[in-house]
């Protein structure tokens, strides 16, 4: 992590872009402004938020690890529902892929932090300006900060267990400020902490209008919430922002076989757009592998025993056996169409549903059981004109809702290995995977979670090589 100040400012120029009326429809850089002057106008500060937000879709590497939709479909691959060819992501998939050298753990540990390191430039700039109002600042810091959130949750979920298995365990640094040096390990407690007041920080200032879904705005800061307290069991603080992330954005069956590419879809919370001359091509995950009718790699497939929860008439079965009934046993047999690839798809990372579904689980945890049925089955009539509604209770509700988040958000977010990692629970692979028990994951097991980087011990003072010790 030492790098010097001058290296930050330099990336801050390369991702401004021009100030001009057409700067605001999509972060797209055209041009660069000097550092020391953009801070001297709003326009010139949402510029540079536009270029922040583009980063969540940087080339970083290759194509398993390009962007944030890199980090979540190599969460995907870990579970048991799909099932990867032998290519890209194939050691994720094996999950073999924690060491200090490889590539998944220098991605999963650098790329949040550049972003972080930007937010932070932003963060500063935007506090020390002589010209910005302070009701400008607030709503630009307002944004930061939720962004800031988001990624060091990013970096909590990768580098160390779970929050309920210990939070007194080291975690990632934080950064509050440009830095030219490193900075000690946190602990969870601690970056959890940091998370929840950025957040609340976010939620008070972030404007509730924003351009368009690749921006946050207030509701992407709840929806960020939801998803912290739901890890850290806060149940009711969990449903609680889940309802207000979710308040406009209604249900629509009739999205859900459009091919997942449009953030203009009425479910779509947050989104990373894709413009052709900025597409990330074959790198889009998980457009490019899923997608078996495309260009794209198409390398996944889809457990058949994950296939099977699905009815017939439930708009989320997406799925095609390619050889007409037969072969159930090969590992290639199921595809889906759930996401259409296309150098232009856009790419979901929150839907209005996963905040359905976090406060129905928080009803259920908290004992409110019918108000929990009822949201599961807001979802389920929505997506089967046939469903009935639950008469679980208990643990066996709970468990229904969890395999509804599996049904509704498969390919998305790695929503499996969450679940499990959040719960402490294995993930056992069945059925037709081409790479079985050698990769099944223990409640608990140590590849639920990366080692620190070998290039940010050897960089960083505070950091040597026992913080790898019994990791």
């Amino acid at each position: 992590m030492k790098k010097s100040l001058l290296t930050f400012y330099f990336c801050v120029s390369l991702i401004l872009i021009s100030c001009g009326k057409d700067y605001l429809e999509e972060p797209r850089p055209s041009g660069t402004v000097n550092s020391a002057l953009v801070f001297q106008s709003k326009e010139g500060a949402e510029s540079l938020m536009s270029g922040i937000l583009r980063l969540s879709r940087l080339t970083y590497d290759n194509s398993d690890t390009s962007g944030l939709y890199a980090m979540f479909f190599a969460r995907v691959v870990k579970g048991n529902d799909l099932v990867l060819g032998n290519s890209w992501y194939v050691f994720d998939y094996e999950n073999d892929n924690r060491e200090p050298s490889y590539r998944r753990t220098i991605f999963s540990w650098e790329f949040p932090y550049t972003i972080i390191n930007q937010i932070n430039i932003f963060v500063d700039g935007v506090s020390n300006s002589n010209t910005l109002s302070e009701t400008e600042k607030q709503a630009l810091l307002g944004q930061a900060y939720a962004l800031r959130a988001f990624y060091y949750f990013q970096l909590a979920m990768e580098f160390q267990h779970t929050y309920s298995f210990d939070p007194s365990l080291p975690a990632p640094p934080i950064y509050q400020e440009p830095a030219n040096e490193g900075k000690p390990m946190s602990n969870l407690t601690a970056l959890y902490s940091f998370i929840l007041e950025d957040l609340g920080y976010a939620i008070q200032y972030t404007p509730s209008n924003r351009i368009n879904k690749s921006y946050v705005d207030r509701s992407v800061a709840y929806a960020i919430l939801a998803k912290v307290h739901q890890v850290m069991g806060n149940w009711e603080e969990a449903a609680t922002a889940a309802n207000i992330a979710r308040g406009e954005y209604a249900l629509n069956a009739n999205e859900y076989n459009q091919g997942f590419d449009d953030m203009s879809a009425e479910e779509w919370i947050w989104a990373m757009p894709q413009q052709i001359d900025q597409s990330t091509y074959f790198n889009i995950a998980p457009h490019s592998f899923t997608d078996n009718q495309s260009e794209g790699y198409g390398l996944a497939f889809w457990n058949r025993e994950f296939v099977a929860l699905f009815s017939e008439t439930d708009v989320r079965n997406t799925f095609i056996n390619r050889f007409n009934e037969e072969d159930e046993d090969q590992y290639n047999t199921w595809t889906s169409s759930k996401f259409k690839f296309d150098f232009t798809s856009d790419i979901p990372i929150i839907r209005s549903v996963e905040m359905l579904l976090i406060a129905a689980e928080a009803k259920a945890r908290l004992g409110d059981e019918i108000e929990a049925a009822n949201l599961l089955f807001e979802l389920q009539s929505n997506r089967d004109p046939n469903a009935v509604a639950s008469g679980n209770s208990g643990e066996a509700l709970i468990e229904e809702i969890l395999v509804e988040r599996r049904k509704e958000l498969y390919g998305e977010m790695g929503v499996e290995w969450f679940d499990a990692k959040r719960l402490r629970r294995g993930i056992t692979r069945t059925g037709n995977h081409r790479v079985k028990s050698a990769a099944n994951l223990l409640p608990d097991d140590k590849k639920f979670y990366l080692k620190i980087p070998q290039k940010e011990i050897d960089a960083n003072d505070f950091i040597d090589n026992s913080v790898n010790t019994n990791r």
